[in-house]
Order: structure tokens, then sequence, then C-alpha cells
């Protein structure tokens, strides 16, 4: 059996962290968010792999190649307009055999799950799960063991039980696909295929999910990161100098150096060649990439920080995402909390956290001493000045002073 893995598309609501990769190359845990779920599929016994691929697809072809880092083989099809789920996998006809599983590359499901849902041999099934905000996703109604009714977003959904993203399909599927029409939303959905294959008689078998988390929104990436960073194995590959405090489980990258007078509480993951300290107090649920340097008295919590970024020094950071080839001016404060203890909103929309920060994209550079608001969201290559204030969404390439 072949995996079809979905990663073409654009992720505009992770925007402005998607401006340079794919939604599934953003990184949780120390892996991207594809990553983890390529893994979770091996373990389920799955060591052939189809990825669809579009939008920046250079970043997914150049990390996983061929596939041969995890002992599986991995082949490329383009998806050069991202038109929808549907005309996604269409390219795949004639790569696929008879019964092969599907799966949306920004979700996060265990192997566990994925295998109850290619178990059966004989109907296309699909992984579904309850959740309190069905409006967001694709709902399905059911009778018994069989859908019999699916649902793109909708206002007033029906039922609670939504498409989970990971399927059991078979040859069926294209026949489906090619009379597939654009929907209300301008794209060729894989719902509108599967539900004239229930109108046409066809059984579509569900099974639920118990263990999923879907990233849709840039704060989301704490939620998959809290959860994901607490399996991580501790392991050491770099350099610890005197005076270096480890409590918990930490993995720490080849040629990475830990600074005298630096505290980390696990879970927590740092990449390779960084630098951290001297006297960084690097909190749990961090997961810092490769080459970053965290200098003198800066504490950071529950929070990612991508490769190539630099946070000197007297600064901190908690509950946020910082991108690639940031720099933090020293005495750089970044709010997380508000006043009335109230969940924080981001860009208009209630992220649903108490405890939120900021998401700071790609080469942002801020001066010395400036000041993040809670629930900020700062696009590419913008310059925060000295002592400035920077609140609300602000656009890529700006400026604040």
């Amino acid at each position: 059996m072949k995996a079809v893995i979905l990663a073409a598309g654009g992720g505009k609501r992770m925007r402005p962290l998607t401006y340079e990769r794919p939604k599934v190359m953003l990184p949780i845990a120390g892996k991207p968010i594809i990553e983890h779920l390529l893994e979770e599929v091996k373990e389920a016994g799955i060591d052939d792999f189809i990825f669809v691929v579009g939008y920046h697809d250079e970043t997914i072809r150049n990390y996983f190649e061929k596939g041969e880092r995890w002992g599986i083989n991995i082949e490329y099809v383009t998806q050069k307009m991202q038109l929808g789920t549907a005309d996604a996998l269409r390219r795949t006809e004639g790569l696929v055999e008879d019964k092969f599983v599907m799966l949306n590359g920004d979700i996060i499901v265990g192997a566990e799950d994925i295998g109850r849902v290619i178990t059966d041999e004989v109907n296309i099934t699909l992984g579904v799960i309850e959740v309190r905000n069905p409006g967001d996703y694709g709902v399905v109604e059911t009778e018994g063991e069989k859908i019999t009714k699916i649902h793109e977003k909708m206002r007033a959904p029906p039922a609670n039980l939504i498409n989970a993203g990971v399927y059991l399909l078979d040859e069926n599927i294209f026949t489906a696909l090619s009379k597939t029409d654009k929907s209300k939303r301008g794209e060729f959905e894989l719902t509108d295929s599967l539900q004239l294959l229930i109108e046409s008689g066809k059984d579509i078998l569900w099974n639920k999910i118990k263990h999923w988390i879907d990233v849709s929104y840039p704060w989301d990436l704490l939620a998959a990161n809290e959860f994901l960073i607490d399996k991580i194995s501790p392991v050491n590959k770099g350099e610890l100098e005197e005076n270096v405090w480890i409590k918990g489980k930490v993995s720490i990258g080849e040629g990475t150096l830990i600074k005298s007078g630096s505290y980390i509480e696990g879970p927590v993951s740092i990449g390779n060649n960084c630098e951290i300290g001297p006297n960084s107090y690097i909190r749990a649920n961090t997961a810092i990439g490769d080459n970053c340097h965290v200098g003198n008295a800066v504490e950071i919590k529950n929070s990612i920080i991508m490769d190539g970024t630099k946070i000197p020094h007297l600064s901190y950071v908690g509950d946020s995402v910082i991108g690639s080839r940031c720099n933090l001016g020293a005495g750089t404060e970044i709010a997380n909390l508000r006043f009335d203890d109230a969940p924080v909103k981001a860009k208009g929309v209630d992220t649903g956290r108490r405890k939120f920060g900021a998401i700071i994209s790609d080469g942002v550079k801020m001066g010395v001493n400036a000041c993040i608001d809670a629930g900020t969201i700062i696009g590419n290559n913008t310059v925060i000045g000295p002592g400035a204030f920077a609140s609300g969404y602000i656009e890529k390439n700006s400026r604040v002073y």
C-alpha cells in the first residue's frame, strides 16, 4: 500500500509564516509538520509515499529528497495551481494501487489511528473525530457504520463529527474525481467527489480517530508543539560548559554549545550549531532550530524559534513563534498576557489562549528595548526600532519607530 500526502497548499491562514515555505514545512518540536506525519505513517507499516507538492515545492523536495534518511521511498507529483484537494489527488492516478491511504499533510495523527483506518480490505473509509467547532471543518453525517453525507465548511453544521483528513481510498475515487465540478469556493474538493460516490450507491465507512491535531492558524503551532515535544528523547550531541543545569527531557543537537550558568527545563529541543548562554533560561515546551544564538540573561518559555534567529541578551520571549533569521535587540520584551486575563486575540481572531505572545515572521529585526504587545503579528523583513512599541497586525516590510 502507498500513502499519498497532500502538501501543495500555500497555507493562507498561516501567513505571514508561510510566505517563504509551505505550511507543512513549519517546524514543531524540532521537525516540520509533515515529517511528524511521515514517521507515523511509516510506523503504521507503509514505506512507499507520494507527495503532492506545489507552493514552494523545492523546500519539501530538498529536505526529504527520495526518503533514504527515513528508510522509505518518496515520489513527487506537482500541482502547479492550487485548485483543491480533488485536483491534487487526480494527479496521482496511475501511480497508486487499488487500495491506498491519503492524508492531509498539515495534520498530526498517530500510527495507531492510521492503522485502524487502513484495515478495511473492501470499503473506502474515512477517519473522523468529534470537535467543538465543526463549522471550521468538513462535517460528516452517519448512519450506523456508514457515512450518509459529507458537507464542506458550513455556518450551522448538523453534527460535531468532522472529516479528519485520513482516507482509505480505492480506484473508484478517480472515476468520481473526473466528474467533480468546482465548488462555490472555486476549487475541486475531494468531499464533493466522495459525496458523488455515496450518491452512486458506494458504501463509505467511518472510523473514529482518537488523537488528532489540526494546525490551522499560527498560534496552533504552540498547541501542537506542547503536545509533540513531550515525546522527544533526551540526547546531548553538543557541548556543555561547567555549571549548566539540565532538568527533564532535553534534546541538544550536534555542534551546539551551552555556556556556563544556563538552566534548561525540559521538555526542550535545541537544534544543531546553536550557542546558548551564558546565563540563559530556557523553559519547558521550547523548540529552538538550527544555527540560533540565545545570549546572556535571555528567558524563553513555551515558544518556537526557527533557524538562524538571534536573541542575544536581556530579552524575554514567551508563548510565541519566531521565524527564521530574526534578530531581537537587547532588552526586547514580548508580552503574553492581558491585564483582564481574557483570551488573547490576534488580527481580530480569538486564539483561545490565555497566554499568547507574538507571531514574528522571517527576517524581522528589532532595536534595543523594543516592546511587543500580546497577540501581535509581524510580517517578514519588518524593522522595529529602538524603544518602539509594536501592537496589532504589522504588514511585511514595515518600519515601526
